[in-house]
């Protein structure tokens, strides 16, 4: 299955509404998370930017996913990129201890 990159342009600022929806915006990314549908979710140190790397058929498929973030409504860009490699240390085998 392709994996894509998708980069989300954060708010200035935000409002009680967007972090009143902060909790459950982080529920439903630690559920994908664990089904292994988001390989890693970051956000900016300056809370500008965020980059979701996530597993789908498609761009189309990946939309459809991003809409459904609790904090969509709130992103100001989107731009989704298909990955010709994805590689980490997270995804590796852990190293063999002889012990």
């Amino acid at each position: 299955m392709p994996t894509f990159v998708v980069t989300l342009r954060l708010p200035e600022s935000f409002d009680e509404d967007f972090i009143a929806l902060i909790p459950t915006h982080r529920q439903f990314i630690n559920q994908l998370l664990a089904e292994r549908i988001i390989e890693s979710y970051a956000i900016s140190a300056d809370r500008s930017r965020g980059w979701v790397t996530l597993h789908a058929d498609d761009a189309a498929e990946v939309r459809a996913v991003v809409e459904q973030f609790p904090l969509y409504r709130y992103f100001g860009q989107i731009e989704v990129d298909e990955l010709f490699i994805f590689d980490s240390a997270a995804t590796r085998f852990p190293p063999i201890s002889l012990n």
